[in-house]
């Protein structure tokens, strides 16, 4: 995933760069990175967040920045923001999304005699490979269209330029872009929460294909939007913070409905809600309110320090995260019957082991209730579940033990109910531990949601899409 934010300002915007930008950790764990124009040229740093917060790589460094315009990123995957020379003049660009033809358009550049000087690990750097074909064109409006044109899965992005900043929402608006203004200054964010304590106002949510400029006095569309979206419905169950809204409509408030339908279609009787921190917490306020059963913290997150458990590349720091960041309390588990609410199962990192806990310190019965479909397709639009295989995802695995093979029948299995659903379902209860398992059906997440499925991706669950 990834988070942008970008500023443009009649005064130094230096400030609310470095704050607006770290308003999006949540979103990337491994790149963050800042640049900005002045007078004298680009100032750019980028640095490595594994191991530290983003603010404590920056913070040393921010006497070094000066401008009213910048653009800042933290990401899961290539080192961004590049300052590019090019025919368009020099530019700053950061960029979201996923680029699944990027060894296809990279062959086709080196077979036009084109080179790429930044690298991801050992792969071409993907915001290079946007700015090169941004550079193709002769305005960057037309370079824009050729990026949407050109790939296959999703970019939004911004663009630092002398002018202003560019802002660029993906072709189906997969990622949000939202703007906000306040007395001289205008700001473009993935993510509206970040505006709110900078004393910006969201103004304006860009659609999806669409371009507009920022500058200190305003915004000027310069491509309008096209009739086509199919924003990512993760950012509502999980990604999302929760005061963000996306489409004008909020995290939290979804995540409630997510709980409320989950207690609807459950017949069940328990002593105690709880969620499993953070993102599980707004489905179980949403559970527990609707079936009038008190909402406890049987587990609860020791520091925001540790990463998302699916995060790390290496299964063994998987695990060490998913046992290390919840801290049981034997006074709310022993005797108790407990539901807990989750967004979703990815692999079962976190659940496997932190089940037989809550077992061992007495549970009576472990229920759990996730917020939204199995997930059994890899994400193709978003850097979410894709660098690992198919296979790890915890309903893929089910089927493959049911199946001998993991895409027979797949669309059987995305049938909420269906007999193969539920023995897949099944599957994943037994091999987790659990007392029960029940997910969210689709009409009950997109009725949560609240807007029309075909403008909704939810390709994770159920393989619909639209290149």
């Amino acid at each position: 995933m990834g988070g942008l934010f970008g500023v443009a300002s009649r005064h130094d915007c230096v400030s609310d760069l470095f704050y607006g930008t770290d308003y999006h950790s949540h979103l990337g764990t491994k790149r963050a990175g800042l640049a900005v124009v002045n007078t004298e040229g680009f100032t750019r740093s980028i640095h490595n967040i594994e191991n530290a917060y983003f603010r404590s790589k920056f913070e040393p460094e921010l006497s070094d920045f000066h401008g009213g315009t910048g653009i800042g990123i933290i990401s899961d995957h290539d080192a961004q923001p590049l300052i590019i020379n090019s025919h368009l003049g020099t530019f700053g660009i950061v960029t979201v999304g996923k680029i699944n033809n990027i060894d296809e358009l990279g062959r086709k550049a080196f077979s036009q005699k084109k080179y790429f000087a930044e690298t991801s690990g050992r792969d071409i750097n993907p915001t290079e490979l946007i700015s090169m074909l941004i550079c193709e064109e002769s305005s960057f409006v037309d370079g824009i269209s050729n990026v949407h044109h050109s790939i296959r899965g999703s970019c939004s992005l911004l663009i630092l330029t002398r002018d202003g900043v560019i802002a660029a929402r993906d072709k189906l608006g997969r990622t949000p872009i939202v703007i906000g203004k306040k007395q001289g200054a205008y700001a473009a964010s993935s993510e509206s929460c970040a505006l709110s304590n900078l004393g910006y106002e969201v103004d304006y949510y860009v659609g999806p294909g669409e371009v507009v400029l920022l500058t200190p006095d305003g915004y000027k569309q310069l491509k309008k939007p096209g009739e086509k979206m199919q924003i990512c419905s993760f950012l509502w169950v999980y990604y999302g913070y929760p005061p963000s809204n996306y489409e004008k409509i909020n995290v939290e408030m979804v995540r409630y409905r997510c709980g409320q339908a989950l207690a609807r279609s459950d017949d069940l009787m328990a002593d105690l809600v709880s969620g499993i921190p953070d993102s599980g917490i707004g489905h179980a306020v949403g559970y527990a309110n609707e079936k009038h059963i008190p909402y406890m913290r049987p587990y609860v997150k020791y520091t925001p320090t540790w990463p998302r458990s699916f995060m790390p590349q290496s299964q063994a720091m998987r695990d060490l995260v998913a046992k290390m960041k919840l801290i049981p309390n034997r006074d709310l588990i022993e005797g108790r019957r407990i539901v807990f609410c989750d967004d979703s199962i990815v692999r079962g990192t976190q659940l496997k082991d932190n089940v037989q806990i809550l077992f061992d310190y007495g549970a009576r019965e472990v229920h759990m209730r996730i917020a939204c479909p199995t997930l059994i397709y890899p994400c193709e639009f978003l850097n979410f579940s894709t660098s690992r295989s198919t296979l790890d995802l915890a309903g893929r695995m089910a089927i493959q033990e049911l199946e001998g093979s993991d895409d027979r029948f797949l669309q059987d299995y995305a049938q909420a109910n269906s007999e193969k659903n539920l023995a897949m379902v099944e599957k994943i209860r037994a091999r987790l531990g659990l007392t029960s398992l029940k997910f969210q059906t689709m009409n009950d997440l997109v009725a949560a949601i609240g807007m029309p499925k075909e403008q909704l991706c939810t390709h994770c669950w159920d393989g619909s899409s639209c290149f």
